[in-house]
């Protein structure tokens, strides 16, 4: 998991992928339409989405195998909750077709982290994650971005099998 400010993506070295992305995620506003945008094919896409933070106990931990995600919001905040899957007990078998392992809420604890606009939190296959959470204890109106990167594709030297590299 890494977690950050926007403007420091560029102390990551993912390659020239990786540039293009926090491009893109320039261009976004607070006005940016909700729905899916292709970057890179279906190798790299991001999706712009709303809704209101609820509390954890409503919520569930979910891992994803076949992308990594890049989450920020556009508007208001939202909190996380992170573990490394390896400690949660499975609710819901891996999902190929959507992507998604769920897991049960077994143990207090967990790693918490907020995020605002300005801020990011890239999450690994190996991150369970549960986002979506109120912060202060009260729901609040939250735009986000999430985009959605191949996880084989940083398996690779700077995203070389689609991208040229310096």
């Amino acid at each position: 998991m890494i977690i950050d400010k926007l403007e420091n993506w560029k102390y990551y070295h993912f390659g020239p992928a990786w540039k293009q992305i926090f491009e893109f995620l320039d261009t976004l506003s607070p006005h940016s339409p909700e729905g899916k945008y292709t970057i890179l094919g279906d190798d790299i896409f991001a999706i712009v989405m709303s809704y209101e933070t609820r509390a954890p106990e409503v919520s569930v931990f979910e891992s994803h195998q076949t992308y990594v995600d890049i989450q920020t919001v556009l508007i208001g905040s939202e909190g996380f909750e992170c573990s490394f899957k390896d400690d949660l007990l499975i609710d819901v078998p891996y999902d190929a077709s959507n992507d998604i392992q769920l897991y049960q809420r077994t143990v207090p604890g967990q790693t918490r982290i907020d995020i605002y606009p300005g801020t990011f939190v890239m999450l690994y296959p190996h991150d369970a994650h549960m986002a979506a959470l109120i912060i202060d204890k009260k729901s609040e109106y939250t735009k986000k971005v999430v985009v959605k990167i191949k996880t084989e594709l940083l398996l690779t030297s700077c995203f070389a099998y689609k991208l040229q590299c310096p």
